[in-house]
């Protein structure tokens, strides 16, 4: 397991990470998101041992990183998809980290095979497209076979073959009863990919729940439509729904589910052509929970929504 304990990093008078607080716990993928600037590559880099916290501790099993004496046996990650020297090969690459660790050379071979590389597996690194690079950080990352895997965008470059592959990769782990931290600011991935997520805005913990939980609070509607939408519209204010209509002349009530509006206007004798639930998306709930935290805004997205 992570544990985050009060963890503070300030950098002269900034403050990049303020008190945060969390935990991922095994068996499940946990989604750590916010917008930019808000703390994310800085808690990875701390959980790592690449940065020191001001306070607090950031702990992998009841250790800091550095107490861990062969670390890719325990924890893989991928931070920076260009962290191979673009003059070795990809074996070669991964040989280094290997013997390091006390990993033989067939277990390099073996996640070159897993991350779909094999064939390239003896081509200078320099020559790799930014998703070949992204693959061959996963390997690094899998190399120990680690209980602990953290990914910092890892679908970054990826086509949609590698896309899928690194998303059944990660619930397989997950599956397996590991640990799974990942970053991303995909949230149509995030959404079909994490169990959980982590929601941070300005360096402090904004929600820590699952998806399922986190959808079920957000933005839940029907959208109907009637040839008869007056009336109708006088039915769904009379069952409790708030309604309003749309530009194209349907109706959205809230406070009422699809079922309940469908026997009400089959009672009724009004006809019904569309009766659609709709939930907000991930990116809507996102973008609601951190508009408050996000530093980096244009002007059209400062205007308030219509």
């Amino acid at each position: 397991m992570i544990e985050i304990k009060e963890l503070t990093k300030r950098y002269g008078a900034a403050v990049a990470v303020d008190r945060l607080s969390f935990e991922v716990r095994p068996g499940t993928v946990t989604g750590f998101l916010g917008p930019n600037g808000a703390g994310k590559s800085t808690t990875l880099r701390i959980i790592l041992g690449l940065h020191r916290p001001t306070s607090g501790e950031a702990l992998i099993g009841n250790r800091r990183y550095e107490q861990i004496r062969r670390p890719l046996r325990e924890v893989g990650a991928v931070l920076d998809a260009d962290a191979a020297h673009p003059g070795r090969t990809a074996f070669d690459h991964l040989a280094c980290l290997a013997r390091g660790n006390g990993i033989g050379r067939a277990r390099v071979a073996a996640v070159l095979e897993q991350a779909g590389l094999a064939n390239v597996a003896h081509k200078r690194v320099g020559g790799f497209s930014l998703g070949m690079r992204q693959r061959l950080g996963i390997a690094g990352a899998l190399l120990g076979d680690p209980a602990v895997i953290l990914l910092d965008e890892p679908v970054n470059g990826l086509d949609a073959a590698g896309i899928r592959w690194i998303r059944s990769t990660l619930r397989s782990l997950a599956a397996e009863g590991r640990t799974v931290l990942l970053s991303s600011h995909l949230m149509s991935e995030m959404a079909l990919t994490a169990d959980r997520v982590l929601v941070i805005g300005r360096g402090r913990l904004l929600e820590d729940t699952s998806l399922t939980r986190l959808r079920s609070r957000f933005g839940r509607d029907v959208l109907v439509r009637s040839p008869r939408a007056a009336a109708l519209a006088r039915l769904l204010t009379e069952l409790g729904a708030s309604v309003a209509t749309t530009r194209g002349g349907g109706l959205v009530a809230v406070g009422v589910d699809a079922p309940t509006i469908a026997d009400a206007a089959a009672s009724a004798s009004i006809p019904l052509h569309e009766l659609t639930p709709r939930s907000a998306t991930l990116e809507d709930i996102y973008l609601d929970m951190t508009s408050e935290a996000t530093e980096y805004r244009s002007a059209s997205e400062r205007a308030p929504r219509p």
